[in-house]
């Protein structure tokens, strides 16, 4: 078992770009669809130009979680996507099955840490920085490395959550709905004042949930900011828990 509290969140996703949007959603969710993007003032307009959709989504849930300028610098991030930018790896795809050059632009924000640190370089981030995917439970795994850096004497850590809709190539694979959303919660110790959280995971011979009508890691967004007391999943053999602390 792990607990925390989540200290302050940002989000978007189409159609849902202001807290009290998202607070209202959290009471009747529904599937985030549209082809907005967010602006993202905080980045300069010529490195915002290199930045997808998806990295926008992403970084401006991170910049709106900023407790403040030159406050969170070395604040460690934990970027968490379970596909990544994979529309830019098609792109790659599609051109060696042309045998055309692969651009390298391409190659090096297509990598899953690229998102991290585009916004490491645009926001002069220079913390622990870790990028990872652990399928539906990508979200929970995030949650599980922030909880090691809070034990290792981080005094916050940021984790952001993000994904994209998967090309219509993966579509007998799509397992979840897959909207574009991004979510960013900024975590500290159990005691802090906010929103106490905790993760409880075993092993299982269930099967896995059927699929809802959120994709499981924009669900917890909508658990947080619900009152609903308890949130629970099973994946791929484990059964998690979650559940608001005293």
């Amino acid at each position: 078992m792990i607990e925390f509290s989540v200290v302050d969140w940002a989000a978007w996703a189409p159609g849902l770009a202001t807290r009290s949007a998202w607070q209202d959603w959290a009471q009747a969710p529904w599937l985030p669809e549209g082809e907005d993007t967010p602006g993202l003032p905080e980045v300069p307009a010529m490195q915002r130009r290199r930045i997808e959709r998806l990295g926008r989504m992403a970084i401006q849930a991170a910049c709106w979680c900023e407790a403040g300028e030159g406050a969170d610098s070395r604040v460690p991030l934990v970027f968490a996507s379970r596909h990544g930018d994979v529309a830019r790896s098609m792109e790659l795809l599609a051109a060696l099955v042309a045998e055309e050059a692969l651009s390298p632009t391409t190659f090096g924000l297509s990598v899953h840490n690229a998102i991290g640190a585009l916004y490491s370089i645009t926001r002069g981030h220079r913390g622990n920085n870790l990028a990872l995917a652990a399928g539906k439970a990508t979200a929970e795994a995030a949650c599980l490395e922030a909880a090691g850096l809070l034990a290792d004497g981080a005094e916050e850590v940021r984790i952001v959550v993000y994904d994209p809709p998967l090309p219509a190539l993966y579509a007998e694979f799509i397992d979840e709905p897959a909207p574009f959303h991004a979510w960013c919660w900024r975590v500290r110790r159990p005691d802090a004042a906010g929103v106490r959280l905790q993760l409880h995971w075993q092993a299982t011979d269930a099967p896995d949930d059927p699929p809802g009508l959120l994709p499981h890691a924009l669900d917890l967004q909508r658990f947080l900011l619900s009152a609903q007391p308890r949130c629970e999943r099973v994946i791929d053999g484990q059964r998690w828990t979650w559940a608001r602390g005293g």
